[in-house]
C-alpha cells in the first residue's frame, strides 16, 4: 500500500487505534536524524540526508472521518483526501 501527501509517497504504515496515531514511513521505518513538528500537530521526520523518511499523523482516524481534506505541512502545505489515510488506517 502506498499513501501519497503532496510530493511524497509513503510505502509503509503502522496504525496505533488506542491512540489515534498513523505512523507513515519511506521504505522500512528507520530512526530519525530530525524532526519538526507541523502548524497542524503532526510530526515530520528526516533521514540523515535530510530528506523525509516519515510523517506521524495525530487523531488519523478522526479526521478521517470528518470527511474533509486533512492539511499537513511538510514543509510546503498539502491537502490529503481523507479516503487516502482511510486505507493505511483499515489495512495497518
Amino acid at each position: 500500500m502506498t499513501v501519497i501527501i503532496g510530493h511524497l509517497s509513503f510505502d509503509h504504515a503502522t496504525y496505533d487505534a488506542v491512540g489515534d496515531v498513523l505512523y507513515l514511513h519511506v521504505g522500512e521505518p528507520q530512526a530519525a536524524s530530525d524532526s519538526d513538528e507541523t502548524p497542524e500537530g503532526h510530526a515530520v521526520r528526516f533521514g540523515a540526508d535530510g530528506h523525509v523518511i516519515g510523517v506521524t499523523i495525530v487523531n488519523a482516524k478522526w479526521l478521517r472521518d470528518q470527511g474533509q481534506p486533512i492539511v499537513i505541512t511538510i514543509p510546503e502545505r498539502v491537502a490529503v483526501d481523507p479516503a487516502e489515510l482511510g486505507l493505511a488506517i483499515d489495512a495497518a
